[in-house]
């Protein structure tokens, strides 16, 4: 028998799928619940349990984590008689690595507690590869010895694993993150536009770009995507649309004027509205280019 916590796993979408995977391949016990049958059938081919509701799934669990797509998401696996709150044991620790607003985190946190459950939040940035590969940054919010019972966990997903602050702070550092993966993505898209109006063989173009002061994660990971017009989702327009509103609105909360990310919040928007929600954030090329007189 292992003596590792035994893990519930509520959400195994493009990310969750392979980090419950990385799990089971370190040795822990993973019980999974989502409401797609196939990623059910997934985590069960890989060595998994799959359970047939929330309350199957973190009853008895010492660590229950979860990877769902917003706010409203983790409010309602959270709460309610079906929910993880009335069904997890008493000491379990939720490990909410959903990206969600800081305040939702917030209260998460003082409605477990009351129920003599733990909780920490923390999001994640590395994309789908990332997820794969098990090299996501994690940033997280709350009480150091959570953090601490959690760590081993993290370390069989990511990298780069920090603890920002109390309750809600990694989330906070999300949404600073996703400023900066959509601002960078954004100057990618209007540099490849540039690069082919003019003439430039792409390719050799961004292998130099790459190796200087320009390049960056973004580039490396979503080369590929602009040179093969390449945007099966990774991570989705409609996620980082999400994102973006909830960056600028906590910036607005505290004070933190957001000139060019506001621009690019409602490039984000177009996309969405001009049909590509589905597609990976990479696509803000597409955006550039209808901008630029291209016919798609």
């Amino acid at each position: 028998m292992s003596n590792l916590p035994k893990i519930a796993w509520i959400g195994l979408g493009i990310m969750g799928s392979p980090m419950a995977e990385n799990l089971l391949k370190a040795g822990y016990s993973v019980t999974g619940f989502t409401l797609e049958q196939d990623k059910l059938d997934r985590l069960a081919a890989a060595g998994g349990s799959a359970a047939g509701s929330i309350a199957e799934a973190v009853k008895g669990a010492d660590v229950i984590i979860t990877m769902v797509p917003a706010s409203p998401q983790v409010e309602a696996i959270s709460y309610g008689e079906n929910g993880i709150l009335e069904n997890a044991k008493s000491g379990a620790l939720i490990i909410d690595m959903s990206s969600i607003t800081p305040q939702t985190s917030v209260d998460l946190a003082k409605n477990a507690a009351a129920k003599g459950i733990r909780v920490i939040d923390a999001p994640v940035s590395g994309g789908e590869a990332g997820a794969i590969e098990a090299v996501l940054s994690i940033m997280v919010g709350g009480e150091q010895a959570d953090f601490d019972a959690a760590l081993p966990i993290l370390e069989a997903l990511g990298k780069v694993i920090v603890l920002c602050g109390p309750h809600g702070s990694g989330q906070t550092v999300k949404a600073a993150n996703q400023l900066i993966v959509a601002v960078n993505i954004q100057a990618c898209a209007e540099a490849v536009v540039f690069l082919e109006k003019s003439g430039v063989n792409l390719q050799a173009a961004l292998d130099v770009l790459g190796g200087g002061l320009a390049g960056s994660t973004v580039l490396t990971r979503k080369k590929d995507n602009f040179l093969n017009r390449d945007f099966k989702p990774g991570f989705r327009i409609d996620l980082h649309h999400k994102d973006m509103g909830i960056v600028t609105d906590a910036a607005r909360n505290v004070g933190a004027a957001l000139p060019v990310g506001a621009v690019v919040a409602q490039l984000v928007a177009s996309l969405r509205a001009q049909g590509d929600g589905g597609l990976d954030h990479s696509a803000l090329l597409r955006a550039v280019e209808r901008l630029s007189g291209a016919q798609i």
